[in-house]
């Protein structure tokens, strides 16, 4: 089982917490500041785009500590706790590809339908905004950076806390709620939750819920990491707004703030959308037992058929 493969490596108090503080700090000091340091995120962003014009400027220097971070994960499970990042990554006994081209595909799909089905419904919300020059640039910057992105994510949260909390606390539920709640507070600095309200949150821990119930359904991180692509591609590539997080030359942009898309960006991926990817990658992948997967307990070290070998393969 995916959460038992944390018994593959070196699960030492003192090199879990050592992990666990350095990955998390950073993102613990932005929901203090912004919880009681009375920061205005939206204002403060829009300086910065007021000091220098460039998105794809800031889009590099919003994403690019992710490379630095999602290193430095993978050397600490790789060289302190002595683990594979296959094993961080998957049940499986190699990284299954195809299965993270197919949820990107699956999403890619139902996001454009999705839009499409917005632009037609509410007309003068979205405009188009297509600078070819900016657009390309931005489409490589999104295909070169936000897997370090999207993939620190889904290996902090999914990967490492899943199964380091999975086997402390000998259950999948658990872990599955504590990272959930985890991944939304994550995002609590977001300009979208200043201009929003606190309503976004419903939609960033049901997200982290829904990437969750795919990594522990599936025994592994693959459907959860081309998911969380697609739905980034799309968010940077597609369409913006002037109170996102990444404010990018999108295709097209909000004009309008009418609360429909409050209702429709959070409400609808939640109760419409996700339900559906769920029944699909079910169906493909002939997911069973749910209770047991969901809920169930998870053996201690000597219970489980978990072999260790060293040395590990990357």
């Amino acid at each position: 089982m995916f959460i038992q493969q944390a018994y593959k490596g070196d699960n030492t108090s003192w090199k879990v917490a050592i992990t666990t503080v350095l990955m998390l700090s950073i993102f613990v000091a932005n929901i203090v500041a912004v919880l009681f340091g009375e920061i205005d995120t939206l204002a403060e962003t829009n300086k910065m785009y007021e000091q220098i014009e460039s998105k794809n400027f800031w889009f590099v220097a919003n994403l690019s500590f992710f490379v630095f971070l999602l290193l430095m994960l993978f050397g600490l499970v790789f060289y302190l706790h002595q683990r594979s990042i296959i094993s961080l990554t998957t049940a499986r006994e190699k990284i299954d590809f195809k299965r993270i081209a197919f949820s990107f595909g699956l999403v890619f799909f139902i996001g454009i339908a999705s839009f499409a089905v917005e632009y037609y419904m509410y007309p003068g919300v979205v405009v188009l905004d297509f600078q070819p020059v900016n657009f390309v640039i931005l489409v490589f910057l999104c295909l070169l950076l936000f897997p370090f992105q999207i993939g620190f994510e889904e290996y902090l949260f999914r990967g490492y806390l899943m199964q380091q909390i999975g086997i402390v606390a000998r259950n999948r539920w658990f872990p599955l709620i504590i990272t959930s709640v985890m991944f939304g507070l994550l995002h609590l600095g977001n300009p979208e939750v200043a201009k929003m309200g606190g309503i976004t949150m419903i939609f960033y821990i049901g997200t982290g819920l829904f990437l969750g119930i795919v990594t522990l359904m599936d025994e592994g991180l693959e459907l959860a990491l081309g998911f969380h692509f697609a739905n980034n591609f799309l968010a940077a590539t597609l369409v913006t707004a002037e109170y996102s997080a990444l404010r990018t030359d999108s295709l097209f942009k909000y004009v309008s703030q009418q609360s429909t898309t409050s209702f429709y960006h959070i409400l609808i991926p939640i109760l419409i959308a996700y339900p559906i990817i769920l029944i699909i990658l079910a169906k493909k992948y002939k997911w069973n037992n749910w209770k047991e997967k969901l809920f169930g307990r998870v053996p201690d070290a000597s219970e489980s058929n978990v072999e260790v070998s060293f040395p590990h393969k990357m």
